[in-house]
């Protein structure tokens, strides 16, 4: 399953590097002037293609004073609010801020401060091209005892006007001499939709899990929640949510009846997310689950990264895993946790 899961992530990714003409006009704060192909804003850093430069530029969002295309984006606020439309950026004095205007038709033109602009996208009717993501991948032997370690890592982004969906892979393998190799597979499929005012959104997930380590040979979770967006900026994206989850865990050869199959459980995430332009990324996501139909039992996952840019879209990232049950089988571990180092090339 995992080896499928992660071709169904990867060869979208063909698709991605189709482009449209390059007719876009980017000038900077100190006057440069630049023709190309705006490719979406996030986490405060604008990426761009050009004709005469191989791959996608990042270019700093703060010190961008005028933005001009004629393709359809959408354009994300700091309050939550979505507009769809071409950009034009109107004339202003040096000692206003920089207003980016967006047309949504001829008749209906929408003006906003670039500060309080925090994401735009491209949209169209290609499928493809509203992709993004990156895939991750990282080995390691020492001859002393024998150890080899290998993960791999695979994440998909669509974005459109009111929600979002999010498909990702991660897998690691370790393996010493004379000893039963360990493994850790995760796979997550997630879709999220804004709605009303102030931030808030509902999402659905569905996450699988194999961990060798606690004896788990599938644990299926399918949960719904409500949250909120309490940061949407340009350094930073800070949401929790509150639900409800259904947990199917087919362990390996247990006979421990205070194990059954399955679970009713709430559901409570955080994801954190802070960024700085050309700098380095850190993502914490953090779910816990207490088990409704056990009580007293207590289910807990968290997923982290720090990712450092070494040039355009590649990226150095460490990365921290870990998974806890309070009242695992009596032969089973309660616990499985690791980290490993990974270079990463993200795609947009």
């Amino acid at each position: 399953m995992t080896r499928r899961f992660a071709l169904l992530l990867i060869f979208p990714c063909a698709g991605v590097l189709w482009a449209r003409p390059q007719t876009d006009v980017v000038v900077m704060i100190n006057g440069d002037r630049f023709t190309c192909e705006i490719k979406k804003l996030e986490r405060g850093v604008l990426y761009a293609s050009f004709d005469y430069v191989d791959g996608t530029v990042s270019i700093q969002w703060a010190k961008v004073a005028r933005v001009e295309s004629r393709q359809l984006f959408l354009v994300h606020t700091e309050d939550g609010s979505v507009y769809e439309g071409t950009l034009r950026t109107p004339e202003t004095s040096a000692q206003q801020p920089v207003k980016i205007e967006v047309l949504e038709s001829p008749q209906k033109t929408e003006t906003l401060e670039r500060q309080q602009v925090v994401q735009i996208a491209q949209t169209a009717q290609s499928f493809w091209r509203r992709l993004s993501g990156n895939i991750d991948s990282g080995w390691m032997y020492a001859k002393g005892n024998d150890t080899t370690q290998y993960n791999f890592g695979a994440n998909v982004y669509l974005n459109r006007e009111l929600w979002s969906g999010e498909a990702n892979l991660a897998s690691t393998l370790s393996k010493s001499a004379g000893v039963t190799a360990s493994t850790h597979n995760q796979a997550q499929l997630k879709a999220l939709r804004r709605f009303g005012a102030d931030q808030w959104f509902y999402s659905g997930a569905a996450q699988f899990l194999q961990s060798s380590q606690q004896g788990i040979n599938v644990q299926t979770t399918l949960g719904g929640s409500i949250g909120k967006f309490l940061a949407d900026t340009n350094t930073a994206r800070i949401a929790v949510s509150g639900g409800l989850a259904w947990q199917r865990t087919q362990y390996e050869t247990s006979t421990d009846v205070r194990n059954p199959p399955d679970a009713l459980a709430a559901l409570l995430v955080a994801d954190l997310h802070l960024f700085r332009f050309k700098k380095t990324s850190l993502d914490v996501s953090a779910s816990l689950l207490p088990v409704l139909s056990e009580p007293g039992r207590l289910r807990s996952y968290v997923n982290t990264s720090y990712s450092i840019q070494i040039i355009t879209n590649l990226w150095w990232k460490i990365s921290f895993y870990g998974n806890w049950d309070n009242r695992p089988p009596a032969t089973f571990s309660g616990s499985d946790y690791g980290t490993s180092g990974s270079l990463s090339w993200s795609f947009n």
